[in-house]
């Protein structure tokens, strides 16, 4: 079965990320373009994380994960090579109503991290269900260069129009021709 595809508002969301290898290193600078209230719970840090924990002013702890730590957190990425660790935490998500996601158990996790594009206020995500990371990697490229390179000032300029335009059928009448024109424009 494909996941449901959703944008997660982060603005209030606690992320916990067990984890600071490598591909802890990949999905941190992921979060980092959504959210910045992120902790980090790992033995070891590389140079690379311990970059992005300065730069970022996060919140870490430099030891193992202890059964409990995930309380109060919405969200919870275990970036470990330790499958007996992955397996417990997401046991204990199961009590907490928090999303879980793993790196070697797609079929326990709650989310995935998909390949995107973000420009601006604009994001694209694009999912294969786990299928094959490397179609979804090579859809991105492949859009990418679709995407106007002024797409984040158009974007900002109608949402201004939103801003000023009482709401009713002529707004929406009005945001619907400039969206209209401007990618009529682009041909």
């Amino acid at each position: 079965m494909s996941h449901f595809p959703a944008f997660i508002n982060m603005k209030n969301k606690k992320v916990l990320l067990v984890g600071a290898g490598q591909i802890a290193f990949n999905k941190l600078n992921t979060l980092l373009e959504f959210s910045s209230n992120i902790t980090i719970i790992s033995n070891e840090f590389t140079e690379n994380i311990k970059e992005l924990i300065n730069k970022n002013s996060l919140e870490f702890f430099q030891r193992e994960y202890k059964a409990g730590d995930i309380k109060g957190f919405d969200i919870v990425v275990v970036a470990t090579n330790c499958l007996e660790l992955q397996k417990s935490i997401y046991e204990e998500t199961r009590d907490l109503n928090c999303f879980f996601n793993c790196v070697d158990f797609p079929e326990l996790c709650d989310f995935t991290f998909s390949s995107y594009i973000k420009k601006g206020y604009l994001t694209i995500a694009i999912s294969t269900s786990g299928n094959s990371p490397a179609v979804s990697k090579q859809l991105r490229i492949y859009l990418e260069k679709l995407i106007p390179k002024n797409i984040s000032t158009f974007l900002d300029e109608m949402k201004e129009y939103r801003k000023s335009m009482p709401k009713g059928k002529d707004r929406m009448k009005f945001l619907e021709q400039k969206a209209k024109d401007y990618f009529n424009s682009l041909k």
